[in-house]
């Protein structure tokens, strides 16, 4: 499979395995993290947990440009800790190194009163990866979430189905 440089991982919600496939993605691509926006930090951030998994050095990871305590969409999250998230602080660092950016929930996730996370995509001008579960719901889901990404250009390198293996909702989804 061909990577880009850069690129954005997605997913059709939370808890479809973004993470995990941010980590096995770093570890063979030996790319640098970015997390923009991490809501919830009461076991361990999606950094921490890659970092752990990765087995990478912290040399591989960037520090997330908002760390918000409550474990919720980022602009809920962000409006409990007193927080306005502004784009001009989300911006990838531009001395061209590899890097993989992990999105926090799904693509229609608000960020703030106006931006969506799909917003931070195109902001970001990258392509994606995006996750998804294997099993029931998931060709809606996915099919949904490949729809607003085509409605707004932006390039799919993939998509990961996480879990059982699942041929009809695979070829469903091709």
């Amino acid at each position: 499979m061909y990577f880009p440089a850069r690129f954005f991982i997605t997913g059709t919600g939370t808890g479809v395995g973004k993470t995990i496939v941010a980590a096995i993605l770093l570890t063979g691509l030996k790319y640098h993290y970015w997390k923009p926006i991490q809501s919830g930090m009461e076991e361990e951030t999606d950094t921490s947990v890659i970092r752990r998994l990765s087995g990478l050095g912290p040399g591989f990871f960037m520090d997330e440009a908002y760390c918000l305590p409550k474990a919720a969409s980022p602009h809920i999250s962000a409006a409990a800790a007193g927080v306005d998230i502004e784009f001009t602080h989300l911006n990838l660092p531009a001395d061209g190194r590899n890097i993989i950016v992990e999105g926090a929930g799904g693509l229609l996730v608000p960020i703030n009163r106006n931006r969506l996370m799909i917003d931070l995509i195109s902001h970001l001008q990258l392509p994606v990866i995006l996750v998804t579960k294997s099993g029931l719901g998931t060709i809606n889901h996915t099919l949904l979430s490949l729809e607003a990404l085509r409605k707004r250009h932006i390039p799919v390198v993939g998509i990961v189905m996480n879990g059982r293996k699942n041929a009809g909702n695979r070829r469903a989804i091709e």
